[in-house]
């Protein structure tokens, strides 16, 4: 599964829109990324442990030449699965869905309550405004229907065509 499939995955299973499925998805990817940075575990109940892991530094061999390489200090991440987790990869029926029944609502944060509101300022605005735009749509169907342009010849009728010429 890729990063497209799983925004349209959380996007099918939780109700959210795929735009609101991919910010919560970039949120828990930087906050675990930010955790781990610095130097906090991250832990998600039931699904795992996200570490840190310090690498020292210490000598290798090119294997090519066989010569000796210094290799540099280096910082990577360590993840320890969940009991659950583990249970699920080991059980041998199908992994339950989330209880989230698709199509359910989800709750936006409190931050982005006051939105809605202005949304819907907005629209009592647009519906009181007079209805100048009615007209339009008239226009546009008034106008002449363009012609369809020519099929391009294919590559052998083209090459048919110059040797008819010669």
């Amino acid at each position: 599964m890729n990063r497209t499939e799983l925004i349209d995955a959380v996007s099918a299973d939780t109700g959210l829109t795929r735009a609101q499925a991919e910010a919560a998805i970039e949120a828990v990817v930087y906050e675990v990324t930010a955790g781990v940075k610095a130097g906090n575990p991250v832990r998600i109940t039931g699904f795992g442990t996200f570490k840190l892991r310090e690498r020292q530094a210490r000598r290798g061999r090119n294997p090519q030449t066989g010569a000796a390489v210094r290799i540099k200090a280096s910082k990577g991440i360590g993840f320890t699965p969940g009991v659950k987790l583990k249970a699920d990869l080991n059980s041998r029926g199908a992994v339950a869905k989330p209880s989230a029944a698709p199509g359910a609502r989800v709750a936006a944060p409190a931050k982005k309550a006051a939105a809605p509101a202005k949304k819907a300022a907005v629209a009592t605005r647009k519906a009181a405004a007079p209805a100048k735009k009615a007209a339009a749509p008239a226009k546009k169907a008034a106008a002449p229907a363009k012609k369809a342009a020519p099929a391009k010849k294919t590559a052998a009728k083209r090459v048919g065509a110059r040797k008819a010429a010669r």
